[in-house]
């Protein structure tokens, strides 16, 4: 009988914040949802695509706040899928890059939930192309690398990444001054282009540019916020020769939604 009774699980990328990148198949599968469990960066706008009965359940994490912790989100996407729910894991950009998408999948896996991975625009190349950049360019770019500021427990291997080609640099915010530093102690010319992107394809998108040796001061000066991309390396010096691009880039009118989440209600 529990056997009958357990639902799926459907761990959704919802793109890097501009809801007009949901994809086809996320949107459906929003309609379908009994339950979406969903993160902090979530466009309003996305969320309108839930059935108006589907329970709407919160488990944003804020640097420094109060938050929800990941065993905490496992059991809640178990428990709902033993309720026999249609549970839908919404995470921004994909699911399995940076977003922890494959503890989930783990835990739902040893629980013995169904579940399934509907793959989602993923911020690395979005947000550089929603403000300009394009993160490969013949004879400036062959190969781009992507990693993360927030550590979790590792170290990152800045020998590795000063020489990358294209570095794109996810959650860079809070320890952009140090990584700068760090980019340039490992070899990175002190002029290399680079640029921060706050609230990439958002309405409320900014951009910095600067040479690694001043992003910092100057990511500071206009007093860019998070959730923030950083790109390092020569495409970054495109977006001036891309004014069609650039404003192609520029997100539309702040939308307005119908219908807000707020945690947990029905």
């Amino acid at each position: 009988m529990r056997e009958q009774m357990r639902g799926r699980v459907s761990l959704v990328g919802a793109g890097p914040g501009d809801p007009e990148l949901l994809t086809l198949r996320a949107a459906r599968v929003l309609r379908e949802a009994d339950t979406v469990v969903h993160d902090r960066l979530i466009h309003p706008a996305v969320l309108e695509h839930a059935r108006p009965h589907a329970r709407l359940i919160y488990v944003g994490k804020a640097g420094g706040g109060d938050s929800v912790s990941q065993e905490e989100i496992h059991v809640i996407l178990i428990a709902q899928a033993l309720l026999g729910r249609r549970v839908v894991r919404l995470k921004g950009g994909d699911a399995f890059v940076f977003g922890r998408g494959g503890e989930e999948a783990l835990a739902l896996e040893e629980a013995g939930i169904p579940y399934e991975v509907v793959p989602g625009i993923t911020a690395g190349t979005a947000v550089p192309a929603a403000a300009g950049i394009p993160v490969t360019h013949r004879g400036l770019s062959g190969a781009v690398t992507f990693a993360t500021a927030h550590r979790g427990g590792s170290a990152l291997d800045w020998d590795f990444l000063a020489r990358a080609q294209t570095l794109v640099l996810y959650m860079a915010g809070h320890r952009l001054e140090e990584t700068a530093h760090a980019l340039m102690a490992s070899g990175r010319a002190a002029s290399t282009p680079a640029a921060v992107v706050e609230a990439g394809t958002w309405e409320h998108q900014r951009v910095v540019e600067a040479p690694l040796e001043r992003i910092a001061r100057q990511v500071k000066q206009e007093a860019l916020g998070s959730p923030s991309l950083l790109i390092v390396g020569e495409v970054v010096s495109l977006r001036s020769r891309l004014p069609s691009l650039v404003a192609q880039g520029t997100p539309r009118e702040a939308h307005t939604p119908a219908r807000v989440a707020e945690g947990g209600h029905e």
